[in-house]
């Protein structure tokens, strides 16, 4: 496989992967919203035909899960239309297309880690509209890979978990961090290697990655604040203290089988936390 197409190419998982895959020596076709529109079909078809990719790997997404609320045009036109014109253009051309998901498409209230084999019940709109993205994919192209990520902070990411909450600890002598949404962090730089492995395996289907160990928010923020060597106080607090316009899962943390037994398992969410804080500056 020498030539990927890869749609949401300026968002952190984006990036790493074009990065990942022009330093193996692959032809990348880099493209985000403003070279190509995914919710065209028209578009979609063009750049296929023009870029003649052997693979689409899309990182395109719609991830405000507030606003999906009041916007949910947008979030259907980007997580739920987009890949089905991906799907069905890869379908047309014969070559495998890879798409991301997310551990919001279950309720949370499994009390154990969500195998593949779980039913979705997603509790909110971006939730449903990346639901639909992955049965438009699943159900036009058979060549696909639908892997479910969680999560997902990388070092160019603006606006993950990570940055915000050092933003908070830098502003304030005491941040509240929600102690009763409980998942796996996935770093961006940890899951390009299997992620490309995979999309050259062949191995077609559902999967779940992220990095080793599961946590809360408040627990991922209070590791981040101390290994960044500050000294904000890090509160517990409930979901239900903040107004949020979403509904948010309690407990997503996503089973890793069978992706861990195929490629191993990815390094714990603290070795990976602490290694974006050195690759942005911050780490004591």
């Amino acid at each position: 496989m020498n030539k990927v197409l890869v749609t949401g190419a300026q968002g952190q998982l984006g990036r790493d992967l074009v990065k990942y895959l022009l330093g193996l020596g692959v032809d990348v076709v880099a493209t985000d919203v403003g070279e190509l529109d995914i919710a065209d079909l028209a578009a979609v078809r063009q750049a296929l035909a023009t870029g003649g990719p052997q693979a689409v790997v899309n990182c395109a997404a719609y991830n405000d899960v507030d606003r999906a609320e009041r916007d949910w045009r947008a979030a259907l036109d980007i997580n739920g239309l987009g890949p089905r014109n991906l799907a069905i253009a890869c379908e047309e051309a014969g070559i495998p297309l890879m798409h991301f998901s997310t551990d919001f498409v279950f309720a949370g209230d499994k009390g154990s880690p969500y195998t593949i084999a779980d039913e979705p019940a997603p509790l909110g709109a971006y939730a449903r509209s990346k639901l639909l993205g992955e049965r438009m994919v699943a159900g036009l192209c058979r060549r696909h890979f639908v892997v479910r990520l969680s999560w997902v902070f990388g070092d160019s990411g603006e606006v993950n978990f990570p940055r915000k909450v050092l933003g908070w600890a830098k502003d304030r002598e005491v941040i509240r961090v929600v102690d009763d949404q409980v998942s796996r962090p996935a770093y961006t730089p940890d899951l390009v290697p299997p992620l490309w492995k995979l999309l050259k395996s062949g191995a077609f289907g559902l999967y779940h990655l992220a990095n080793e160990g599961i946590c809360s928010r408040f627990e991922w923020a209070s590791h981040l604040v101390r290994s960044a060597g500050l000294g904000t106080t890090v509160q517990p607090a409930r979901t239900a203290d903040f107004s949020e316009a979403a509904r948010r899962p309690v407990y997503s943390a996503l089973d890793l089988y069978p992706l861990d037994d195929m490629f191993g398992t990815l390094p714990h969410w603290r070795d990976a936390s602490d290694r974006f804080l050195a690759a942005i500056g911050v780490k004591k």
